[in-house]
C-alpha cells in the first residue's frame, strides 16, 4: 500500500501491520547515475518488499493449514535528503546536519502512530545514514509517548555476498538502477565513470580513515566498477533485499 497514493479514508479502513519509511540522499554518484539514486533504490526496495509482505501467511497463531494471509506493509513518502556533507566537493549535493536529519526521521515515523501505526523500518539506501538511523530507531522504540516500535535496515547490507562489492555508485547501485530505473542511467558515462574511480572507499591508516571527504579519494565520485552490474545482478539484488526486508518485517510485527 502506497501511502501517498492513497486516501485518507483508504488509510483508515487498510488493515496495516507495518510501515516502510524509506530514507535516502540527494548526492553525487558519479558522472553516470542521479543524485536521487539511494533515494530511489531504498524506494525500489521498499516497494518489493512490501508487495512480498502481502503474500505472507501468518502461521505463528494458526495451524500450518489454518494459516491466515497478514495484514498490508505500508510505504511512506522517501525522505530525499540525508547525511551527506562528505560529497558536499560534488555539484547537486544536498544535506543536512546528523541533528535535523534524527530529529525529522523519528518525527515523521512517530506521526504515524496517529493512524494506529506504530511498527515501522526505516528502509536505508545511504551508508552515510547508518549511524543516525540507528540512533533514531531506538529513540523511536523508546519513546514513551507512544508504544511504537522501529529498526533499521539498510539494502545493500542485506544481499549476501554481494555486499562486498559495494562502494559507491559502483556494481550494485548501477545494477539495481538498471533494473529498476534504466532509463536513469547515463549510459554513455559508464566507461568513465568506471576509469576514474577509486578501489576502495577512503585512506586508511591503523584502521582509521583520514578522508572524512570523498573527494579526496575519489575524482569522479564513484567507488568501484559499475561495469560489473548489469541489469540481471539488479534483478537479483531487489529480490535479495526485498525477501529479506519482508522476514525482517514480520519479525517487527511478531515481536
Amino acid at each position: 500500500m502506497n501511502l501517498a497514493e492513497s486516501t485518507w479514508t483508504e488509510v483508515r479502513d487498510a488493515d496495516v501491520d507495518v510501515a516502510f519509511l524509506p530514507v535516502g540522499s540527494t548526492e553525487q554518484h558519479g558522472p553516470h547515475a542521479p543524485l536521487a539514486t539511494d533515494a530511489l533504490t531504498a524506494t525500489a526496495v521498499a516497494e518489493a518488499a512490501a508487495a512480498r509482505y502481502e503474500g505472507v501467511a501468518d502461521e505463528a497463531t494458526a495451524g500450518e493449514d489454518e494459516a491466515t494471509a497478514r495484514g498490508e506493509a505500508l510505504v511512506t513518502p522517501t525522505i530525499p535528503v540525508g547525511v551527506s556533507e562528505e560529497h558536499r566537493a560534488f555539484d547537486g549535493t544536498m544535506w543536512v546536519s546528523p541533528d535535523a536529519f534524527r530529529a525529522y526521521v523519528r518525527e515523521a515515523a512517530a506521526s504515524l502512530g496517529a493512524s494506529g501505526i506504530d511498527r515501522v523500518v526505516f528502509v536505508n539506501g545511504h551508508g552515510g545514514n547508518v549511524e543516525a538511523l540507528a540512533t533514531v530507531a531506538r529513540r523511536f522504540s523508546r519513546e514513551p509517548a507512544h508504544d511504537g516500535y522501529g529498526v533499521a535496515f539498510t539494502w545493500f547490507e542485506a544481499v549476501g555476498e554481494h555486499t562486498g562489492d559495494m562502494g559507491h555508485a559502483g556494481p550494485l547501485e548501477t545494477a539495481l538502477l538498471r533494473a529498476t530505473h534504466p532509463g536513469l542511467v547515463r549510459e554513455d558515462a559508464i566507461e568513465t565513470a568506471r576509469e576514474g574511480a577509486a578501489d576502495r572507499w577512503g585512506e586508511w591508516v591503523a584502521g582509521v580513515n583520514l578522508a572524512h571527504d570523498a573527494d579526496a579519494f575519489t575524482d569522479n565520485g564513484v567507488v568501484g566498477d559499475p561495469t560489473g552490474g548489469d541489469a540481471a545482478r539488479g534483478q537479483e539484488l531487489l529480490a535479495l533485499a526485498s525477501e529479506a526486508l519482508c522476514a525482517l518485517a514480520v519479525a517487527v510485527v511478531d515481536r
